[in-house]
């Protein structure tokens, strides 16, 4: 079984660019990344995770204007993500247009990150917005260490990046932007209640 190359931040942004699938480490967890506007490279990363078409992925964005390119955002709301952000919080945001249906299983809306992580920010400011869904079959616990890594992803995948242990090890909090309530639990939650007030 072909093992994933491991390299550098350059050489998987090369990777991603030319329609290739990597995996990079984030605070939270390790994730799968590809371009998030690219809808064959979107297709490779559901057949690798083994996940259904209605389940959506994620977003990943390195700077408060790429998200306002993927999202809609009102600037009170962005106020708000500015306390939390770059950091372990989605932002479940409506998705512009240049967005894929076939990401967001259709809905109009799309989950958004925006990671604190040297690693990932440098990856996504090279290629522009990459999926964000960690790096596990569905339904297994995503890793937060490249040893935890399945050797099935390992081998489906083109390159990882690593980044050694994540700093949460846990999930990123999802949060619905729209009614500011926490879909999901996850690293730093109680900072996510303080500053939407629930």
């Amino acid at each position: 079984m072909q093992m994933a190359v491991v390299g550098g931040t350059d050489e998987a942004a090369r990777c991603i660019l030319s329609g290739g699938i990597v995996v990079y480490p984030t605070e939270t967890v390790y994730g799968i990344g590809a371009n998030a506007l690219d809808e064959s490279s979107i297709v490779r990363v559901y057949a690798i995770k083994r996940r259904p078409l209605d389940k959506p992925i994620s977003i990943a964005v390195s700077s408060f204007e790429m998200l306002c390119d993927v999202a809609h955002v009102r600037p009170e709301d962005l106020d708000m993500m500015r306390k939390l952000l770059p950091g372990p919080v989605t932002f479940l945001v409506r998705k512009r247009s240049i967005v894929p249906d076939m990401l967001t299983a259709g809905s109009p809306l799309v989950g958004v990150r925006y990671p604190d992580h040297e690693m990932a920010l440098r990856l996504i400011e090279m290629t522009g917005p990459i999926t964000s869904t960690s790096a596990n079959i569905t339904g297994a616990p995503p890793p937060s260490d490249p040893k935890e890594i399945d050797p099935e992803i390992l081998s489906r995948v083109d390159m990882l990046i690593d980044g050694g242990r994540c700093r949460y090890a846990v999930p990123s909090t999802l949060v619905d932007l729209s009614t500011r309530r926490i879909l999901r639990m996850g690293a730093m939650a109680d900072r996510v209640l303080e500053v939407i007030g629930r």
